[in-house]
């Protein structure tokens, strides 16, 4: 009797277990983690976390490495517009000691190097007088030299212009002076006084006085791209410069650029210059344009041995997306329109085909000011430092 109420009971417990899914033998109640369907869901939910540890591991991974790429990009964009600016902003120390200042009334206008003083003070006007003179200093020790107009070139600034005017037409039949433009550059301290005498734009780097002139980023905004979708690209034309220049010929240019010429205001300057490089009507340079600052260097010819100390007024003009630049006087042979990636690719020291040296000073300053650069990379602040290195007055 007892027998078989323990078979009755141990089968009871059997199918009691089964049911519940445990494997059991009829002395030991083991259940299996792994064949259970709570053991099953317990795997899943591990197996899921442990999968989802793992993506979120390789998505941290991932934006590490896009971090870091952008990172070496933006210091790569730092070095690459150092290089350029230092292109143009770089005079030896070995000839910067030595420079002589051109000075009239007391008044600091240029810097020569000793070869070109001694060369124009070589120069004569039509009766024999010197136009220029080196004078000594003999109160200051050591003994100082300065080059300084003749008192026979008169005090006033026509006076002056002509008897200056004379010397720059012999140095241009001699070969000296080239790329003669038959423009006129006012020749002061600052952009802002009057002019003590006028030369030709072609010589002023001969007497290192202080260049100004207007350079001009022309910019699209590109409110779609090629497939009507959204974008908010912004694009820049670039010219290409005729193959008769006398300087940078076949080089890539600003769509325009141009000196500033005595008599003229900057706006009236930037209109004239638009519609002669570019064909940009008067009402379209109007309704786009906007001053943006300035930029300043200075830089020794070793060609020539002159030092040419530029201030280059910065102005951007957002253009229609309909409008084409046309070639008009024959400064520029076409007009290309660059992306922002192609003006940066085209700053790396080694590029095919870069753009004229100076303008990339101002594409720089650009640059910066639309936050293309950032200021958490080393080198930025040098950046800013060194786009206005120059005398700026």
């Amino acid at each position: 009797m007892m027998r078989t109420n323990m078979s009755r009971i141990l089968s009871t417990l059997v199918v009691l277990t089964a049911r519940r899914g445990v494997v059991t033998s009829a002395f030991s109640f083991q259940s299996s983690s792994t064949t259970t369907p709570l053991g099953r869901r317990r795997r899943s939910f591990a197996q899921r976390f442990g999968a989802s540890k793992s993506t979120l591991a390789t998505n941290d991974d991932n934006k590490n490495m896009v971090m870091q790429q952008q990172q070496q990009q933006q210091i790569k964009i730092v070095q690459d517009a150092l290089y350029r600016i230092r292109q143009v902003n770089s005079i030896p120390n070995e000839v910067r000691k030595n420079l002589i200042s051109f000075q009239v009334d007391g008044n600091i206008l240029g810097k020569v190097t000793p070869a070109i003083a001694n060369l124009l003070a070589n120069c004569h006007d039509v009766e024999g007088n010197p136009v220029f003179e080196l004078v000594k200093n003999d109160k200051e020790q050591p003994v100082v030299e300065t080059l300084t107009l003749a008192k026979s070139c008169g005090s006033t600034c026509e006076e002056r212009t002509a008897a200056v005017a004379r010397v720059t037409h012999d140095l241009r039949e001699q070969g000296v002076v080239n790329g003669w433009r038959d423009e006129l550059y006012p020749v002061a301290s600052s952009f802002y006084e009057d002019p003590v005498f006028l030369m030709e734009r072609a010589a002023v780097a001969f007497l290192g006085v202080l260049e100004y002139g207007v350079h001009i980023n022309g910019l699209v905004e590109k409110k779609n791209d090629d497939n009507g979708n959204a974008n908010d690209e912004i694009k820049m034309w670039i010219a290409r410069r005729s193959a008769t220049k006398s300087k940078y010929p076949n080089m890539l240019d600003h769509i325009v650029a141009g000196g500033q010429p005595a008599g003229l205001s900057l706006s009236d300057n930037c209109i004239k210059e638009c519609l002669e490089e570019a064909g940009i009507p008067e009402d379209i340079t109007r309704a786009g344009i906007r001053s943006a600052g300035a930029i300043s260097y200075e830089t020794y010819s070793s060609k020539y041995d002159t030092i040419s100390r530029c201030v280059l007024f910065n102005y951007d003009l957002y253009l229609p997306e309909s409008f084409q630049p046309t070639p008009v006087d024959g400064e520029a042979q076409e007009f290309v329109l660059w992306s922002v990636d192609q003006v940066l690719q085209s700053m790396a020291p080694d590029y095919h085909d870069p753009i004229k040296p100076n303008c990339y000073v101002v594409i720089i300053d650009w640059l910066i000011r639309t936050g293309k650069l950032s200021p958490d990379v080393p080198g930025y602040l040098n950046v800013l430092r060194e786009l206005r290195s120059g005398d700026c007055q």
